[in-house]
């Protein structure tokens, strides 16, 4: 089964990172290789525990659709979520916040499985891996900018006092 680990340091409260980290509306609106749009579950705000979302994008060339659910959820330091419908045999994707005195490490620990047998293994090797490492690091990235400028305000409620800790 692959497993992709990335570290992202982000100069920004981790209460806000953790926030931006799971905003549907960031997902939706600015994660745009994809063009990936929530179109069922929870479409908009902030999904929680034991909800669901289900995008619809083009990925590889072709529409897919991943509806996928929050499985654990301890804010502001992890929160997992996990394919119930999908492409994939498999896939869990795990969150990890920790505050340092200059803002926040997010760790992502991304574990999939292809369906297909060999032939996805052989896919996985080929291509996948480095096809959704790219993806989660473009969605860092976008997670980063609006973390450390005021774009987060844009998708966070600004009178949140955890926000200004």
């Amino acid at each position: 089964m692959p497993v992709i680990k990335l570290q992202t340091f982000i100069k920004a409260n981790r209460n806000i990172v953790f926030d931006l980290s799971r905003s549907i509306d960031l997902q939706s609106k600015f994660v745009t290789g994809s063009n990936e749009k929530a179109v069922a579950g929870r479409t908009s705000g902030l999904i929680n525990l034991d909800e669901t979302v289900t995008y619809r994008g083009k990925h590889l060339g072709v529409m897919q659709s991943l509806t996928s659910r929050v499985t654990d959820f301890h804010r502001p330091h992890f929160f997992a979520d996990e394919m119930q419908k999908g492409a994939f045999k498999s896939l869990r994707h795990e969150h990890h916040f920790t505050a340092t005195e200059e803002g926040t490490i997010m760790k992502d620990v991304f574990e999939f499985q292809s369906p297909l047998g060999i032939l996805g293994k052989l896919a996985n090797t080929l291509f996948l891996k480095s096809y959704m490492t790219n993806f989660l690091k473009n969605r860092n990235k976008i997670i980063k900018d609006f973390a450390e400028s005021e774009k987060w305000k844009e998708l966070l409620p600004e009178n949140n006092m955890e926000y200004n800790n």
